[in-house]
């Protein structure tokens, strides 16, 4: 069985800690491998490297340099597509069309980052006679960056390279669920040619190691994707050393659809928004808002789509592979349960046919009459789970958009181009889809929740700006 290490300072680092962690493929359930489980003097000696590569190669580059270096790592990490989509199928439990999918878009993220590592540009202000004031944009320094299990390579992408771009070294704590994908980029980030110490990743348990990177007094930065509960862990661990954190904290996303709406256009999304990653997404859109005027035609083709839908092993490349674990295929069957002993109506349940009996699959399932107070409309499920909610008129649906705790994605599917922008005006979300939902990725596009679901922003050059701070210089003469 392979045994995995730590990435530190461009080369293989065993812990101290003689501890490992096995690696579980949620398709068969079988173990394949092991992971480091590092502790806290493997983020010690990562930290110790970033922060060497930011004070003597990486931080020091000019950002013209770093930009053709980030395009480089881009160009390698596409020839080693077909690699990481197998490492995503067999470790996370992805199709293999939605594995390839997150390495492309990896690849995507360096290259548009490369691209944009200098293009940062400050200001002159018009300040007093006798004064002239500029700004610059200067990296942080060590930047810690906390990645979930259900994107690695997505999340690794939009954050770490964005904080690359701006100068920024990076020590990288993956989920002990999901660390190969990091593991082998690391080790194509060397090959492109990032210099030593630029990106570390240590390997190891949450509420060890990743407890102990957020309130290291080395770091400068943290980015965090994950629960709201640990996020605000993390937050309050960064906040003893006064660092900044982006936070990114999930949600429980509306589609609204009016009576108006495109039924055609708009029932591809609202199946796949809540099932795509098996429903592992923050940004799923598993709350359907739907006009009671066209409720009972829309559940209708709802029920209809969802029946088609295939649940199998990962590398089969159906709709719908397992969840990452046993422990949260449990968890997304007691949310399930409780909805169920609690009368909600279900609309549709899938079966299993044929998938390994060890793996952690989960039914696709649709609640209706769901009332928009009820815990399975409220809270993340991270499953492919629906629920479908009916609304009378546009202030209602604004109001039940908006009465969750989250704040991330919202979707509006009508033909009245003055609604449509009333309601996206109105709802509390960082990212508003009219008519489409996701817009494929959208890596231009600016990224984060309000409320609940966290803050500061990824995706977009809004990153390099967080992953950044100003400084203002202020020069006097007659």
């Amino acid at each position: 069985m392979k045994r995995y290490l730590n990435f530190i300072n461009n080369t293989w680092t065993e812990s101290t800690s003689g501890k490992w962690i096995e690696v579980i493929n949620p398709s068969s359930g079988e173990a394949y491998g092991e992971l480091t489980q590092s502790n806290n003097e493997d983020i010690d000696l990562a930290i110790k490297s970033a922060r060497k590569a930011f004070e003597e190669s990486w931080g020091q580059m000019s950002a013209k340099e770093r930009g053709k270096r980030l395009k480089k790592f881009a160009e390698t990490i596409r020839k080693y597509e077909n690699e990481l989509t197998q490492i995503e199928v067999a470790d996370v439990g992805k199709p293999v069309t939605q594995a390839r999918a997150d390495a492309i878009a990896c690849a995507n993220y360096f290259e548009y980052y490369g691209e944009a590592a200098d293009k940062v540009l400050g200001e002159t202000i018009p300040f007093n006679e006798g004064y002239t004031v500029l700004t610059l944009r200067e990296a942080h320094g060590v930047t810690g960056h906390i990645v979930p299990w259900n994107y690695p390579m997505q999340i690794i992408g939009r954050s770490v390279a964005a904080a690359l771009a701006m100068g920024n070294t990076c020590v990288i704590k993956p989920a002990e669920i999901a660390s190969l994908s990091a593991l082998k980029l690391a080790e194509i980030a060397k090959e492109a040619g990032l210099p030593a110490g630029a990106i570390n990743i240590v390997t190891g348990l949450g509420s060890e190691v990743g407890a102990y990177l957020s309130a290291h007094a080395g770091l400068n930065h943290i980015s965090f994707t994950g629960s709201n509960l640990v996020g605000q862990q993390v937050q309050a661990a960064a906040a003893k050393n006064t660092i900044p954190v982006t936070l990114e904290l999930g949600g429980k996303s509306p589609q609204i659809v009016f009576e108006d709406a495109d039924l055609e256009k708009a029932l591809p999304f609202l199946v796949k928004a809540s099932i795509q990653n098996a429903g592992q997404t923050c940004s799923a859109g598993s709350r359907v808002l739907i006009h009671e005027a066209v409720y009972e035609k829309v559940t209708t083709k709802l029920k209809e789509a969802f029946s088609k839908l295939t649940v199998g092993a990962a590398d089969k490349d159906l709709d719908i592979g397992p969840v990452v674990s046993h422990l949260q295929q449990s968890r997304i069957a007691e949310m399930v349960e409780h909805a169920k002993k609690s009368g909600i109506d279900v609309l549709f349940e899938g079966s299993l046919v044929d998938t390994p009996e060890n793996g952690s699959y989960v039914k696709p399932l649709i609640f209706h009459n769901v009332p928009a107070e009820h815990p399975i409309a409220q809270e993340e499920v991270f499953g492919p789970v629906m629920s479908i909610i009916k609304f009378k008129d546009e202030k209602e649906a604004i109001d039940i958009a908006n009465g969750t705790k989250y704040g991330l994605v919202a979707g509006v599917w009508t033909e009245n181009g003055s609604r449509a922008m009333r309601v996206a005006r109105k709802i509390e979300a960082g990212q508003i889809f009219i008519n489409n939902y996701g817009a494929a990725g959208g890596i231009e596009l600016p990224f984060g929740g309000v409320k609940s679901s966290g803050h500061g922003r990824e995706k977009g050059l809004e990153a390099l700006y967080a992953f950044s701070a100003v400084k203002t210089i202020a020069i006097k003469h007659d």
